[in-house]
């Protein structure tokens, strides 16, 4: 069994209010049941933004590239908004 660390958390009085009425409601044994799945949850969602930061800054740093490397049109709002109509059209049915 991991080694088990006790720590004195401060919230505000409303969240202490939901951490004790899912103890009392029987959703958990113990306050600590409830801030462990927060943490185990706030985690997961921590990992899962450092990968799509990470995403996101490869697509920049090929942006990036692609500009240095002269890989670029200039910016033509009208092309944009045909080639959107046109992938629009693409993905409605037909009528």
């Amino acid at each position: 069994m991991p080694d088990i660390e006790r720590l004195t958390i401060t919230m505000p009085a409303e969240m202490a209010a939901v951490v004790k009425d899912a103890v009392a409601g029987g959703d958990y044994a113990s306050s600590s049941e409830v801030v462990r799945e927060a943490l185990r949850d706030w985690k997961t969602k921590r990992a899962l933004r450092l990968h799509e930061l990470a995403s996101l800054k490869a697509d920049i740093d090929k942006g990036l590239t692609d500009l240095a490397e002269g890989r670029v049109r200039d910016f033509d709002a009208a092309r944009i908004i045909e080639r959107g109509r046109q992938l629009l059209a693409a993905r409605s049915p037909s009528a």
